[in-house]
């Protein structure tokens, strides 16, 4: 039986790559723009079910919410090439059309207004599942909706389904334009507060890695954001191969949890992908040759992953679990497993397991690669912890930008507003104290 996941799609960013994470799960599982099994879909094998449900006419609908207080986005969805897999049903845009205007208070204000609409379409989807596993939420953590009414979200799914997971794909904001909009730092400090309460694992996505990755790694100059977006796909994509092929192992969410989070609130997550082609990024650069060997090694450079940190000389790994896809024999495996530890490449904590705990699983028969092997590194760092104040922005900047926010009145009355700071920004934000 499959472990279903719903996915809720909160705001800009959200929405932006769950368009791109649905199309790409199409084509991996050959479904055509209008939800029907394409004819060469004859493999089986996969477990369609866990993100997809059949409807009447058999076609396949994802188990998503798509939910944004602005129309621009869920415009594009709607009028785009994949527009007939959507329940139309499980659209939410704001009434107004005008958004959070960057604000987390708004967002979250808009959350206590709308929350009976949007968790019904959340219960909704909840009774149409047999073993419902947990919900996976795609949100940016600067904006006004996808932190604000993210924020919510998160604490109602917590309140509302106590014994389900609740999966994060985190964006941070780039920390090279922190001038860009001056709440960003406030937006990113309260969303975080709900991350560690309310989610059982958050997946940090830095935009200024992903930038770095498709400017340097891949030799795109000035990426897009579909081409951004097209990276975090192919990591969600990747991340969900073993629930999707399931193995022996790591075939559900929550043994994929248990194996990377010791303790419930060390849950922040990075990610390293390797290598990226342009099977999965337009105009990317395709590596020639991969080996179990070069993959696992590239996994472990830092430059490769998908979160800007600030690595100290004591930063080390608590755990790591590697999902290798391809034709893999598991004494290459084993091998560069032993490689890897002969070069010290990895240093883990000195209180746990030092370890590499790797999956193997198929990759989808329907999408030709270019290259023999592929690899997600799903790890849990140290040195995660410097996201939280000086992986948004450095300890200095949120100090000046929360006393610059202070003394304008405007500004804090909007984020007064919201109920929820019960004693004020100081609460939420230790640096305003």
């Amino acid at each position: 039986m499959p472990r279903e996941i719903i996915t809720i799609q909160a705001g800009q960013c959200g929405n932006s790559i769950g368009s791109q994470f649905w199309q790409q799960l199409c084509q991996e599982h050959g479904i055509s723009q209008d939800g029907n099994l394409e004819d060469f879909a004859t493999e089986g094998g996969d477990r369609k079910d866990v993100f997809y449900y059949q409807s009447d006419d058999t076609r396949y609908i994802p188990r998503a919410i798509l939910i944004d207080l602005e129309p621009r986005v869920i415009n594009s969805i709607q009028t785009g090439p994949y527009r007939n897999i959507y329940n139309p049903e499980n659209f939410y845009v704001g009434k107004n059309g005008v958004g959070a205007g960057n604000n987390w208070g708004d967002g979250y204000q808009t959350g206590e207004q709308v929350h009976e609409e949007i968790m019904e379409m959340i219960d909704r989807e909840a009774d149409g599942s047999d073993s419902l596993e947990g919900f996976m939420m795609l949100h940016s953590i600067a904006g006004g909706t996808g932190s604000g009414l993210g924020s919510f979200l998160l604490e109602r799914l917590n309140d509302r389904f106590p014994k389900k997971i609740i999966q994060t794909y985190s964006v941070f904001p780039d920390t090279t334009n922190s001038g860009d909009v001056v709440v960003h730092p406030y937006n990113s400090l309260l969303a975080m507060r709900r991350l560690t309460q309310n989610a059982d694992s958050v997946v940090v996505l830095d935009n200024g890695a992903l930038s770095h990755i498709a400017a340097d790694r891949l030799h795109v100059q000035e990426p897009s954001f579909q081409q951004t977006n097209q990276l975090v796909s192919t990591v969600m994509s990747a991340s969900t191969t073993t629930l999707r092929y399931p193995g022996y192992m790591h075939n559900d969410l929550v043994s994929i949890l248990a194996s990377l989070i010791p303790t419930p609130r060390c849950h922040f997550l990075m990610t390293s992908y390797t290598p990226f082609t342009g099977d999965q990024v337009e105009s990317a650069k395709t590596v020639r040759k991969t080996t179990v060997l070069d993959v696992m090694r590239r996994l472990l450079q830092p430059k490769n992953r998908m979160v800007s940190t600030v690595p100290g000389k004591k930063s080390c790994y608590i755990s790591i679990l590697n999902v290798i896809q391809g034709e893999v024999d598991p004494t290459d495996v084993h091998k560069s497993l032993l490689r890897i530890r002969e070069r010290r490449l990895a240093t883990f904590i000195p209180w746990g397991p030092a370890s590499i705990q790797v999956a193997l699983t198929k990759r989808s028969p329907y999408i030709p690669m270019a290259h023999r092997v592929s690899g997600l590194m799903l790890a849990n760092h140290t040195s995660i912890a410097t996201v939280s104040f000086s992986g948004i922005y450095s300890y200095r900047i949120v100090s000046n930008l929360c006393t610059a926010l202070q003394t304008n009145r405007e500004t804090i009355r909007r984020y007064a507003q919201a109920k929820c700071l019960h004693g004020g920004l100081q609460e939420d934000c230790p640096l305003c104290r």
